[in-house]
């Protein structure tokens, strides 16, 4: 039996149409299957590598740990360096206001988290997300998933939840003293990159404090410098109250966290002790890969270029036929096509011509472009040329 064989007798699939590329080999933006066929990451496997596949700096800091120890105990109950130091340094990027960091396994978990966190701070019961955004898949952020046909078929889901209209400032009254926390992503990304209104966050986190409502950012694609800043909230003038981010924060290693203040995240620790509990939480290797990630992105200075390389993209791009629309912000671009029937033969194309795109769960017509923060001017060039001669090709 292959190996492509076993893949679809023995995993339990979340589609009955996976790409199906066998990958034996990553570096950098580079991808290569069991033939050595080379395909361009236009994606960052979702927006996670971030600095690229298998950056030296990450290996060389998970070779450093696994000398020491890899898992030793629950979560929180001994120290360990790792995990202080990546807490340490998330701490030292981030508002004065979020300076306690509660480490997860993933963007899913971390929003769990935060809402039970918003619960229990609060004493109150009403969520609040917004129509078309997401936050993962587990029950509490299914719950606030602002898609119908992805959740209808696990109901029932936790009570007492809302959803307004992202970028409605008339929806804004409807949070109330009722409401224990609102979850925003603050560029909502699997909608296909919709952009916020500044004034409307501005007003968002000024209700948010009228009613003693908790602002909990999602970060978890749009965080670590995809935008251009390390955290995307920074460009808009707020700051939230709970902190979510995942994907890209451990360089290609398993890890999320929320992030608020000693204040709030205390409260988890007393009726009922062990408010939130994980095991594998802030795996010593995972943070250990974090912490050397955001060395990357900050100390190689990634960030400054951020914008002009997601700007060369548009440009070199955007004059096609078969291009409806680009949104950006930074690295971050949804392209959205004209024509749903080259949706598949544009995914076909693409991958005959060595570069791998994705398309938005909300808005089948957009397709995402992501790459490492670290693409080069030169390797845009190439890129977009596969990128054309698909659109051609579709």
């Amino acid at each position: 039996m292959t190996e492509r064989e076993m893949f679809f007798k023995y995993l339990g699939l979340p589609s009955d149409q996976p790409i199906g590329l066998e990958i034996t080999r990553a570096e950098g933006i580079y991808l290569y299957d069991a033939s050595g066929k080379q395909y361009i990451d236009f994606v960052s496997g979702i927006s996670v590598s971030n600095i690229g596949h298998r950056h030296p700096a990450v290996l060389e800091a998970i070779h450093k740990q696994l000398d020491h120890y890899l898992h030793l105990n629950v979560y929180g109950e001994f120290i360990q360096s790792p995990q202080v130091m990546l807490a340490k340094s998330l701490v030292s990027f981030l508002p004065e206001n979020l300076n306690s960091v509660y480490l997860v396994n993933s963007g899913s978990e971390a929003i769990e988290g935060a809402i039970k966190l918003s619960k229990r701070f609060t004493g109150r019961t009403e969520v609040v997300a917004f129509t078309n955004a997401y936050h993962g898949s587990t029950m509490g952020a299914l719950s606030i998933l602002g898609n119908e046909p992805l959740k209808n078929a696990f109901r029932p889901l936790i009570p007492d939840i809302r959803f307004l209209g992202f970028n409605d400032p008339d929806d804004l009254d409807n949070i109330s003293t009722r409401t224990a926390c609102i979850v925003a992503e603050t560029i909502q990304a699997e909608a296909g990159i919709i952009l916020p209104d500044q004034e409307w966050l501005l007003k968002l986190r000024k209700r948010c404090s009228e009613t003693g409502t908790l602002l909990v950012i999602d970060d978890v694609q749009m965080g670590f410098g995809r935008t251009g800043k390390l955290f995307s909230f920074e460009h808009f003038g707020i700051r939230p109250d709970i902190l979510v981010l995942a994907k890209a924060m451990g360089g290609g290693m398993p890890i999320g966290a929320f992030v608020s203040s000693k204040e709030i995240m205390s409260t988890l620790t007393f009726n009922p002790e062990l408010g939130h509990i994980t095991t594998f939480g802030g795996h010593p290797v995972s943070c250990a890969a974090a912490l050397a990630s955001l060395q990357v992105i900050t100390q190689d200075h990634l960030l400054e270029r951020v914008e002009s390389k997601g700007k060369m993209i548009q440009e070199k791009i955007k004059g096609h036929p078969t291009i409806k629309e680009i949104r950006r912000k930074g690295l971050a671009l949804g392209v959205e096509i004209r024509d749903d029937s080259t949706r598949n033969n544009l995914t076909r194309a693409a991958l005959n011509n060595g570069l791998i795109i994705d398309w938005y769960l909300f808005h089948p017509m957009t397709f995402r472009i992501a790459p490492p923060l670290t693409i080069t001017d030169e390797e845009i060039d190439i890129a977009c040329s596969r990128m054309m001669k698909s659109l051609d090709e579709s």
